[in-house]
């Protein structure tokens, strides 16, 4: 038996060849395509010298392919936990230096036992996803590692923040993982994500289609959705990844993060006072209003290149983690469509399930009218948001801005699907439509047997307005809280949050409800 000298230098040895993953050889062509390494890219994200690994040591038990002949420790996977601004986080880097980061069995048990030991500890699970796909010579043993990974991100779902980062291809039943979890970020360029690729479109179909077209950041970003953030480089990555769980609690059972600010709690919006143009068909930035109103004006927009007709994304209000949705006039006059809807209660669901406070900034016009929208299921994905809202339980603050109609109106947590709070500025207009299109259902034939329809027609309009386009009928009804200037805004949400933190609503005891999907 050797010595414990002997022993420790064979310790050593093992522990060099897991870190050395696939070789300097591949390190340099990783590194040549613009990516960081497996252990580069973990030191980078946590905390200096904060990070633990485990199962460093773990090989592949394949035996086929002569696969017996190619084992090297960690299976192509690095795995541990560390720390975020000192608090503690769970996180795994795919080592595409090692068999292409391809998930076989092994590689995949790693993943389930830092997505086990998250949940046990409460903490949030961040997975950094550089890999080939599954690992074809060990069959359907990979694909078993891979449905044991979806179950356990179904089951953390709502208990624990999870984070996909996609630094490299992520093809076929991989992409699944990352879609169950709470948000993505893709690398522009280097990343890409795709059920089948390029190759196997163009013999199936005969379409000829690019990786990045197909799966690339910008196309997840604008067109699919499937992304939340797209990042420049690696580093934009990690560093937007750090930002995002500095906003977040580290469970269900906890409060989101405070984080002292100098901004006072009392300061004035001037700007919002001129926000709002004179004419109410003309566009305006409801961005500028977030960040009037919210601290230091620094906001973490999520999904920002999609369905940008509506807004969400992170802030702090009086020095408290929100979510903000918010109607953007400046696109599509803010209706909400197919794509909004979704994006919208996709986010408050996350919200509501991680005790996030909603503030909601209203400028709706309705349901974006046409064919497409209706065949496409408008109603049903409509829907969703009415059921997201209705169904979150965290202090929820309105404000409308200015048009608050029809079917869009009850749905952008208004007083009757349990907003707390709502207040409205003067120029907001609450009806079920627009004075125009009002005016021709209830007047026309009024107007058809007037001698003058025109005038007739501009007259009755200017009276619709005059008496309905206002905030003052819905705050008589007891369905705004109040009115303030613009200018309040931030004093006002900040003294209602301060009341509403300690809010518990009580539901009905049920598995869990039948979401509109």
């Amino acid at each position: 038996m050797s010595g414990v000298k002997e022993r420790i230098d064979d310790l050593r040895r093992r522990k060099a060849q897991a870190e050395a993953g696939g070789g300097q050889k591949r390190i340099a062509a990783q590194h040549a395509r613009g990516k960081m390494t497996a252990r580069e890219r973990i030191e980078q994200l946590l905390d200096e010298d904060s990070f633990v690994e485990v199962d460093g040591l773990v090989e592949h038990r394949c035996r086929d392919f002569d696969m017996d002949r190619n084992v090297i420790p960690g299976d192509g996977v690095v795995c541990g936990h560390g720390t975020i601004g000192g608090r503690t986080v769970y996180c795994f880097a795919q080592d595409f230096t090692v068999y292409g980061g391809s998930l076989g069995e092994m590689h995949g048990l790693k993943i389930c036992k830092i997505l086990d030991m998250a949940l046990k500890t409460g903490a949030p699970v961040i997975g950094l996803n550089d890999s080939g796909g599954a690992r074809i010579q060990e069959g359907v043993a990979s694909l078993g590692s891979y449905a044991e990974i979806f179950f356990r991100n179904v089951r953390a779902s709502g208990v624990i923040p999870q984070i996909s980062v996609i630094m490299g291809p992520c093809a076929g039943g991989a992409v699944y993982s990352p879609a169950i979890t709470d948000f993505v970020v893709m690398v522009d360029q280097t990343a890409h994500m795709f059920i089948t690729g390029p190759e196997v479109i163009k013999t199936v179909t005969n379409e000829e289609v690019t990786f990045e077209d197909l799966g690339g950041a910008a196309t997840h970003a604008t067109r699919s959705g499937v992304t939340h953030f797209t990042a420049e480089d690696d580093d934009d990555a990690l560093e937007l990844v750090r930002e995002l769980i500095d906003m977040l609690p580290l469970n269900n059972l906890e409060k989101p993060p405070t984080k002292p600010t100098t901004d006072p709690h009392d300061r004035d919006c001037e700007a919002l006072d001129d926000l709002i143009p004179n004419d109410s068909t003309t566009p305006y930035d409801i961005v500028n209003a977030i960040e009037a109103t919210i601290d230091d004006g620094a906001f973490l927009e999520v999904q920002a290149d999609f369905a940008g007709n509506i807004v969400v994304g992170f802030g702090r209000l009086g020095g408290h983690t929100i979510g903000i949705v918010a109607n953007q006039p400046k696109v599509l006059a803010g209706c909400l469509d197919i794509d909004a809807s979704v994006k919208a209660a996709r986010f408050v669901r996350f919200c509501d399930a991680f005790n996030i406070p909603l503030l909601t900034f209203v400028d709706v016009p309705g349901f974006l009218p046409g064919a497409s929208q209706e065949w496409g299921g408008i109603i049903r994905h409509g829907a969703k948001l009415l059921y997201a809202y209705a169904e979150a339980t965290v202090p929820k603050l309105t404000v409308i801005t200015r048009k608050a109609y029809g079917g869009a109106y009850d749905v952008m947590s208004s007083k009757h699907i349990r907003g707390d709070y709502n207040i409205a500025w003067p120029t907001a207009q609450l009806a079920v439509m627009g004075a125009e299109g009002a005016v021709q259902i209830i007047h026309r034939r009024r107007i058809g047997a007037s001698g003058d329809p025109e005038g007739e027609r501009k007259r009755l309009i200017d009276d619709y307005q005059e008496t309905f386009a206002n905030p003052y009928r819905a705050a008589s009804l007891g369905y705004l809280d109040d009115v303030i200037q613009p200018r309040e805004t931030r004093t006002r949400l900040i003294k209602a949050l301060g009341a509403l933190l300690e809010k518990e609503e009580i539901r009905p005891a049920r598995k869990h409800g039948n979401i509109p999907l």
